[in-house]
């Protein structure tokens, strides 16, 4: 990997490398495993650094013992290590929750799904429970299991609430029931059939998983894009934040009960995918990003005619819904998250920054053409609920900004794509700070500069781990507005 600084940590360095890494404010923004041959299973911590702009990666031999888990020293790696002993079969000696996550309502097997055929080592998958609830007893306890099957046109997801009349004691998400194996499907494929499949992770962040995919695939062949591409990419991303962020204000609208708050929301999404689709030919924006540049180019003439009116009614429609005293109401003071939390457990984007914490990979770590485009980043402190909500006001005024900026500025001329070289053997990291939070690729190639081994990092599975403490001691009837503030999508999380 060229876009980190990779190391070779034994098990016995590793407690106090983690110890040392939050010493300097560091966090960990991954774990996965992977085998480089079946009898030989290797782990890989990714961290950043305030201040460093290269991503530090280290190396773990996990072939012997079980290793030793970090999640009481780093919490939010907590899910990240019963993934890796489910799919992977790797153990974790001293986990806090040595239980089933993404196989919960599956048969147990011997074996994890991520496995090689003709691994040798012990496999931890056939050993872990299945999850258990906190035992809660008294005359007016109530349980209520919701899901997987809602109303609405929704994901699919179980919740479970342990309340007393209105108050919820606790909460618990079951929300790994689609088993799409995304990870499992890159195996054995080709650069270009994987950023197809980057794309359908997660349908409302297409340009973030496939520019964080293309940059790993060029990370690891040593491919420069071209600048022209490069200014397109920001565009690209920053036109899928902007509707983003228009449905996400329409959906909270809809769940205080702000019915022509909602409306016009959605009303100002559509019309935000009516310009992608003129400007790229998919409302979506879907077949633009490929590795090495750009497949299309855009037309920057119709994000020019669109964004000043977008503009225009935004601001119309943010000065209504902030002088709406019912809207405001319900989400001052709603489902504080403190920053020493977000924090611990991983909180990523809007979350994150609404808590308090400034960090933004688009300006911390720069890519695509962020370096000359370089966008404002707001935070808040409150934590709650419309923190959340100013935090992305602000993030969708620095998008139209940075749009109208891009293009008066002048896109630069030249190509659009430079074909990327295949590597054998090689390995590479991409990220990409979406509309909802950091996504990051780390892939792995074989002799034939395949992928034999793709780990996806949505912003969604940081988020949803953090989720549930906020719900705790809440009450059922901000629930639907705490998750509508969260802008969380299962998709996302249940890769």
């Amino acid at each position: 990997m060229n876009n980190c600084t990779l190391k070779t940590v034994t098990r016995a360095e590793l407690n106090a490398a983690a110890a040392d890494l939050l010493d300097h404010g560091g966090c960990m923004q991954v774990a996965y495993a992977w085998f480089p041959r079946p009898d030989a299973p290797e782990l890989r911590y990714i961290s950043t650094t305030p201040g460093q702009r290269e991503f530090m990666s280290w190396r773990v031999d996990a072939s012997k013992e079980p290793v030793a888990s970090l999640a009481a020293k780093s919490p939010l790696l907590g899910w990240h290590e019963r993934e890796i002993m489910e799919m992977s079969g790797i153990a974790f000696a001293g986990h806090p929750e040595p239980e089933r996550l993404v196989s919960a309502f599956l048969p147990q097997t011997a074996r994890g799904p991520l496995e090689p055929g003709g691994a040798v080592h012990a496999s931890a998958a056939g050993s872990l429970a299945a999850p258990t609830l906190p035992q809660m007893s008294g005359k007016h306890v109530q349980l209520l299991p919701f899901g997987p099957v809602r109303a609405d046109v929704v994901e699919s997801a179980q919740f479970i609430f342990y309340y007393v009349g209105e108050g919820i004691l606790h909460y618990h998400p079951n929300l790994f029931l689609k088993h799409r194996g995304m990870e499992k499907q890159f195996e054995g494929i080709d650069i270009e059939r994987g950023v197809l499949l980057a794309e359908r992770v997660s349908g409302v962040d297409t340009v973030a998983h496939a520019l964080a995919y293309a940059q790993a695939v060029e990370d690891a062949s040593g491919c420069i894009v071209p600048p022209r591409a490069r200014w397109l990419r920001v565009i690209a991303a920053e036109l899928e934040r902007t509707y983003n962020h228009l449905h996400y204000l329409g959906h909270l609208c809809h769940t205080t009960t702000l019915k022509v708050g909602e409306a016009q929301g959605k009303l100002l999404e559509e019309r935000a995918k009516q310009m992608n689709a003129l400007a790229s030919g998919s409302r979506l924006l879907r077949n633009i990003v490929w590795p090495g540049g750009v497949r299309r180019d855009l037309d920057v003439v119709a994000i020019s005619q669109g964004v000043a009116p977008l503009q225009r009614e935004l601001e119309r429609y943010v000065d209504l819904i902030e002088r709406t005293t019912s809207h405001l109401d319900r989400l001052i003071s709603t489902a504080p998250l403190s920053q020493q939390l977000a924090f611990d457990q991983g909180a990523t984007g809007p979350i994150e920054r609404a808590s308090g914490i400034d960090r933004d990979l688009r300006r911390d770590h720069p890519y695509a053409a962020y370096g000359e485009l370089q966008p404002a980043v707001a935070t808040r402190s409150e934590g709650d609920a419309y923190a959340r909500m100013k935090v992305r006001i602000a993030e969708l005024r620095a998008s139209l900004g940075l749009l109208d900026d891009a293009i008066t500025r002048g896109v630069p001329t030249g190509p659009l794509l430079e074909p990327c070289s295949r590597v054998p053997n090689a390995e590479g990291l991409g990220w990409a700070e979406s509309s909802r939070g950091s996504v990051l690729y780390a892939l792995h190639f074989d002799d034939r500069s395949r992928i034999a081994r793709a780990k996806i990092k949505s912003p969604s599975f940081s988020n949803w781990r953090v989720f549930p403490f906020t719900v705790h001691d809440s009450n059922m009837m901000d629930y639907a507005i705490n998750e509508a503030s969260f802008g969380l999508t299962i998709s996302g999380c249940a890769r």
